[in-house]
């Protein structure tokens, strides 16, 4: 994207430039215009689940920007002549019952005959101009908040090699076809000052995108980082996907790892996630009580992880 030039407009409030979740367009009226494109390949077998992760992912960068879904449509690559038509119905049933769940319709879309299955949606979505949340706002002193666990790239990845069980894998799915909805709804009314989402850049590529946006630094305690049960397991014995290992390669020159931080766990910080939690970043006073308010209507797992702090060169340090 870096070689494409930058259109400017005043009516684009977010671009490609930040790495934000969407684009922003204005619409007048007090109004934004959200707008999200998100599709891959199958994680989990079952085509209708599949049709969920994938519709939960899509919403996801919508909710992060603090924004309500108004439609979606399907976007779908799937090899018409080597497998039944009735899986691809399957997909959609999946994908349109997950958005039914958040309340918005699916109305239409394009598919195209491909070698392997592809889907997700493009999500519209709106704002008012005072409730847009972005990537670029974390301020120094702020805590950072994660509202989901890491690994399901790890844990899919042991299941394709046959290390891990269904049993393993089973608190991921339930994980990744929840969305973002509810925790997404409550950002402006305790203060949020910047959001995004953790999905295939890993944490540590998605919070290095914050730090750089919002020109801060941030600190994150690793004994805090909450990880699905045996991910450590799995991550121990090499089942690690490639984009892990990109991601961690990529961002490194970004990080400072504690010397008592083994690669493995390195590798767990830098996983590929699918329909991931969201990253917050709020003031200390305004995260307990997000936090305590979470716990009290059972809406979120949250886990404080660590903090911003000012700086020149933004970068992360990942202590013990």
């Amino acid at each position: 994207m870096s070689k494409i030039k930058r259109h400017k407009n005043d009516k684009i409030i977010v671009d490609f430039e930040l790495s934000d979740d969407a684009a922003v367009i204005d619409i007048g009226n007090d109004k934004y215009l959200v707008q999200t494109v998100d599709f891959f390949s199958p994680i989990v077998d079952d085509p209708y689940t599949f049709g969920q992760i994938a519709a939960a992912n899509s919403l996801s960068d919508i909710y992060a920007m603090g924004a309500k879904p108004l439609f979606a449509l399907n976007i779908v690559g799937f090899p018409t002549k080597e497998l039944s038509n009735d899986i691809l119905a399957e997909i959609l049933k999946g994908g349109a019952s997950l958005a039914s769940k958040a309340g918005i319709p699916i109305v239409g879309g394009h598919s195209v005959d491909d070698s392997e299955i592809k889907y997700g949606l493009v999500v519209t979505g709106e704002v008012k101009k005072n409730d847009l949340i972005k990537n670029s706002n974390a301020k120094d002193g702020d805590l950072l908040l994660l509202t989901k666990p890491l690994g399901t790239g790890i844990l899919y990845n042991a299941l394709k090699k046959g290390l891990a069980s269904s049993d393993d894998f089973q608190p991921a799915i339930k994980s990744m076809v929840e969305t973002n909805e509810e925790i997404g709804n409550l950002l402006n009314e305790f203060n949020v000052n910047a959001a995004t989402d953790v999905t295939g850049y890993g944490l540590i590529g998605h919070l290095y995108e914050m730090c750089r946006a919002s020109n801060v630094s941030a600190v994150i305690e690793t004994n805090k980082v909450p990880f699905f049960k045996n991910v450590e397991q799995f991550a121990k014995k090499g089942a690690v996907p490639g984009g892990t290992g990109q991601n961690l390669e990529f961002y490194s020159k970004h990080i400072k790892f504690a010397d008592s931080i083994k690669n493995h766990q390195k590798l767990m910080l830098a996983d590929a996630q699918t329909s991931g939690g969201l990253l917050i970043s709020l003031s200390e006073k305004d995260a307990h009580s997000l936090s305590s308010f979470c716990k009290e209507h059972s809406i979120s797992s949250l886990q404080i992880i660590g903090k911003f702090t000012h700086s020149k060169n933004p970068k992360i340090t990942i202590n013990r």
